[in-house]
């Protein structure tokens, strides 16, 4: 396929809200050794894009300095040394950034086949939530049949995902989340109980059904102590974001005495090795879900690629439920 000289992207043009984000034209990226170029069809928008607009989370060096950490689409020219991806292929992938561009970057090992029947806007929803999820519930986390597993922000991309993924490998589910009609879509997806955390206190809850074995937190500061406080002895608390801050004051004694244990992770920093295991373990254990349709990602809205702006604003309104996209061509 004849590649174009320039394309269509959205940059950050300076720290700030959603208006920071404005179309541009800059020049279509050659692939280096390992790499794939992707014509991208849809791209994902997530919570780290925001950070990134708001000068919070700068890209690796290496990386485009353009937002966006999924994608899916053709593969458009594969760099030296990759025979996995032939030019045509559908795939979807996760990205170093670069995403909200009519083509994008990324190793051959990050991306995975479209699953079969799955629609493109659906399939650029998958990676960045499923590579999280899978690395911190599963392979961090440890998380095992009939456990009992609570996720906060159960209507995000990130909660739809685990929520869905824990209940098909056994877990019993719960979660947190603000509204009525989230705590219904939650239960909708296969958690046991979604607790309004408005209403309720989650730690007490959990502590009158045993505790959690393994919780998955994105708020962090006030939540902290109460996650502690929620988890089974021998439970596991890992952070994966910190909507509320990342300080708090924690009695670490109890980590001793009920033998707990607090981890965490970032994905964007990760070793191109580190996410290709990730990838090679969803290949083998949630896609086959996906192509089977137990599982999948919970559509929230559609922008233009212009309009990221507006998606933006969207996600950070906090009222979607499930996943926010660009259509992109």
């Amino acid at each position: 396929m004849s590649l174009p000289e320039t394309m269509r992207a959205i940059e950050i043009s300076q720290p700030g809200g959603p208006e920071v984000l404005r179309p541009v034209t800059v020049p279509v990226p050659t692939p280096g050794a390992g790499q794939i170029l992707i014509a991208v069809e849809y791209a994902g928008v997530n919570r780290p894009d925001a950070l990134q607009r708001a000068g919070m989370y700068a890209p690796p060096p290496d990386a485009s300095p353009l937002p966006g950490l999924e994608a899916a689409g053709t593969v458009a020219a594969v760099g030296p040394g990759v025979s996995r991806w032939q030019v045509g292929d559908k795939v979807t992938a996760l990205l170093p950034g670069g995403g909200y561009a009519e083509y994008v970057l990324t190793h051959a090992d990050h991306a995975l086949p479209v699953p079969q029947g799955m629609s493109m806007d659906r399939a650029a929803a998958l990676c960045e939530t499923f590579f999280t999820v899978w690395s911190n519930v599963f392979m961090r986390g440890g998380l095992q049949a009939g456990e009992r597993f609570l996720v906060h922000g159960g209507s995000s991309g990130i909660g739809t995902t685990a929520i869905q993924l824990a209940r098909e490998f056994g877990a019993r589910v719960f979660a947190t989340a603000g509204s009525a009609e989230k705590c219904a879509a939650c239960e909708d997806l296969g958690a046991e109980l979604a607790i309004n955390y408005r209403d309720e206190d989650f730690a007490e809850v959990m502590r009158g059904i045993g505790g959690a074995d393994l919780i998955l937190d994105m708020v962090g500061g006030p939540y902290i102590a109460k996650n502690l406080k929620a988890l089974a002895d021998d439970g596991r608390l890992v952070q994966i974001a910190f909507l509320q801050g990342p300080k708090a004051e924690v009695n670490f004694a109890q980590l001793m005495t009920r033998r707990l244990t607090m981890t965490g992770s970032t994905l964007r920093p990760q070793s191109v090795e580190a996410k290709a295991r990730i990838a090679a373990e969803l290949a083998a254990h949630a896609w086959p879900l996906l192509e089977t349709g137990k599982i999948g990602p919970v559509m929230d809205s559609e922008f233009a690629l212009e309009d990221a702006a507006a998606a933006h604003a969207r996600m950070e309104s906090s009222a979607h439920i499930g996943k926010i996209v660009l259509k992109v061509r």
